[in-house]
């Protein structure tokens, strides 16, 4: 999806994601299209997924 504006994490222009937890306006390099988030949320829920069924408290 191309959408018009600047990456909200490193202000490159020309972003072609919408994060699907927060809504920021991401580029390529900022955008885990596994998790369809952007690499802060995916940071915050856990992105690595080497180990997606190990639980931590």
């Amino acid at each position: 999806m191309s959408v018009s504006g600047l990456c909200d994490v490193c202000g490159q222009p020309d972003v072609d994601h919408v994060c699907d937890r927060c809504g920021r306006l991401v580029c390529d390099r900022h955008y885990d299209a596994e998790l369809g988030v952007c690499t802060e949320c995916g940071s915050e829920i856990g992105g690595d997924r080497d180990d997606a069924d190990t639980y931590r408290f």
